[in-house]
């Protein structure tokens, strides 16, 4: 295992990222992201302490943009929180695979929340602006130049914040979630979540490629965020 998480494996594939993947498997795979990112991925944690504060000091509706939204579990997720919170939060989810925004845009309808197949740099040329630009597990698919290109785009729509929460590699990481993972069946959520980790970044490595102004920081468990924050 030293061997297998001792460099990036920048050129191993996630099934689920391929075109010609089983749709059965992809779309239970959208399914059960819902429980995985609830439970792991320490988003109730950034909501909490990055998200509902700045929120509450809104004397007008806030806008979030998260990219790479997926099948829209967390989307769904921080509308629901504000919503509970009675704190008013429009969220954009984008997603430049068409199957991942087909499976967002066929959830229930949520007036607060909206799906949109696309990619960073069309909002960019739109002239798109959020207060908050977020995204999950989205880092480590990325080549080096998508990274680049997502932080200059994430800079450009940003008014206030950005988010970027990705995994940490780590042998401790992939063992656990190589066990953790058993239960879920019939999807990529194993296969993918392994080579998810050994696609990731050390704290080293992705502060090397971080622009000045940005900031790598702890977050969940085998969890690190990259931020960058305008005040």
């Amino acid at each position: 295992m030293d061997l297998l998480l001792r460099r990036r494996a920048v050129d191993a594939v996630e099934l689920m990222d391929r075109p010609d993947c089983d749709p059965g498997l992809l779309d239970n795979t959208y399914r059960q992201f819902g429980l995985v990112n609830r439970a792991l991925s320490g988003w109730r944690r950034l909501y909490v302490r990055e998200l509902r504060p700045a929120l509450a000091k809104k004397t007008a509706p806030a806008t979030l943009l998260d990219i790479g939204s997926g099948g829209g579990d967390l989307a769904y997720l921080l509308a629901g929180w504000a919503r509970r919170d009675g704190l008013d939060l429009r969220i954009t989810g984008i997603d430049p695979d068409y199957r991942a925004a087909a499976f967002a845009q066929g959830r229930p309808p949520l007036a607060q929340v909206a799906f949109r197949q696309a990619h960073s740099a069309d909002l960019v040329r739109e002239g798109n602006a959020f207060d908050f630009v977020i995204s999950n597990h989205v880092l480590h698919h990325l080549s080096a130049g998508g990274l680049q290109q997502l932080l200059t785009d994430s800079d450009v729509l940003a008014l206030q914040k950005v988010l970027h929460n990705d995994l940490r590699r780590s042998r401790t990481a992939y063992a656990l979630f190589s066990a953790a993972a058993l239960p879920f069946r019939h999807s990529y959520i194993r296969v993918d979540g392994l080579t998810s980790i050994r696609r990731s970044y050390t704290p080293a490595e992705l502060s090397a490629l971080a622009p000045p102004g940005w900031a790598v920081e702890a977050g969940a468990a085998f969890h690190q965020v990259l931020a960058l924050r305008r005040n």
